[in-house]
């Protein structure tokens, strides 16, 4: 068994670099990206999906699930980090890096509870991945990625997660202890799609 694990496709936010609004739907470019990463998941024996319920990421899930068949499951604890009353202010207006590892956004997530958060996703992750009874994919967001790349799974010899994880991109770990990844923040699947990426999108 193994665990894909997935970041949503670009959405307009990205495009516009915009902090997003949890209902950020996907831009065209990231339709075609969530329809391409289906077609090269769909004979790959996926059997579950479990998904962020934010817009980005079910718009993301629904083409795999078309693809495979398999049931999907949406839980809130794969959301992005909440960055309260700065969603929606483009990031050029930005006075503060919201990325900093003290800065906590007004009425948001501070890292500390995003990372609990984020601690208690794993935890769902890992009960499917053992329900599933094949591979599993998890469609989620940028940073949630990074975060259990950091701390939950074993990254390839001399690896660190990336600062930036690509949309629709893919990363594939062993469905059990200690959670190696083969393959990480991969948008090889999207090689072909003269949409496949914008280099300007923003991280979450």
């Amino acid at each position: 068994m193994a665990i894909y694990l997935i970041r949503h496709g670009e959405t307009v936010g990205n495009a516009a670099r915009i902090v997003q609004r949890p209902d950020s739907p996907l831009s065209p470019r990231g339709i075609a990206q969530a329809e391409r990463l289906a077609q090269w998941l769909a004979a790959e024996g996926i059997s579950r999906i479990v998904s962020s319920d934010l817009a980005r990421a079910t718009m993301t899930a629904a083409p795999l699930q078309r693809a495979t068949g398999a049931p999907l499951m949406l839980d809130a604890l794969l959301q992005e980090r909440n960055f309260g009353d700065l969603r929606g202010t483009p990031y050029a207006d930005l006075s503060v890096d919201i990325f900093a590892p003290d800065y906590e956004p007004p009425n948001g997530e501070s890292w500390e509870t995003f990372h609990q958060r984020v601690d208690r996703a794993w935890a769902l992750v890992r009960e499917a991945a053992i329900a599933s009874g094949g591979h599993l994919a998890v469609v989620t967001h940028g940073l949630v990625c990074r975060a259990l790349a950091a701390r939950h799974l074993s990254l390839p010899a001399g690896e660190e997660p990336p600062a930036r994880w690509e949309n629709a991109s893919l990363t594939i770990t062993e469905a059990g202890p200690p959670w190696r990844v083969h393959t990480l923040n991969s948008i090889a699947h999207l090689d072909s799609l003269s949409i496949a990426s914008n280099e300007d999108s923003a991280a979450v």
